[in-house]
């Protein structure tokens, strides 16, 4: 069992920056991959960012340059730095993580993974 909680989020104007932390219970060495999705009003909940075991990443296209994912497991911590914020970043951000690797995923979609974290505000002013 392992539960994951968001924190970080807030408001902040175009242009700026905000980072989110992810602190698990449990050991996020034991998982296979965490990641970030986010959910505006009324949208899907979308793929943002993975980070594997080996450090590796993936990113949304809307993500890259812009955001960066990054991991202390000995904090067992998952951490998503947002820089230039727009607008259209305004969304609930949650972190997630599946225990064990499928080859046959991807992990863009949130019904690959086993647990969620309960989001955190993200609000970008024009």
């Amino acid at each position: 069992q392992v539960q994951l909680v968001e924190s970080g989020g807030g408001l902040v104007q175009a242009g700026g920056s905000l980072r989110l932390s992810c602190a698990a219970s449990g050991r996020i060495v034991s998982m296979s991959v965490m990641g970030w999705f986010r959910q505006a009003p009324g949208k899907e909940r979308d793929f943002v960012a993975i980070t594997w075991r080996s450090g590796n990443t993936n990113y949304a296209h809307t993500a890259k340059d812009r955001f960066t994912i990054s991991r202390d497991d000995a904090k067992n911590t998952v951490y998503l730095q947002m820089n230039s914020l727009k607008p259209e970043d305004t969304a609930v951000y949650f972190c997630a993580a599946r225990t064990y690797y499928s080859g046959g995923y991807h992990y863009t979609d949130s019904s690959e993974y086993d647990y969620w974290g309960q989001g955190t505000q993200v609000t970008v002013s024009s």
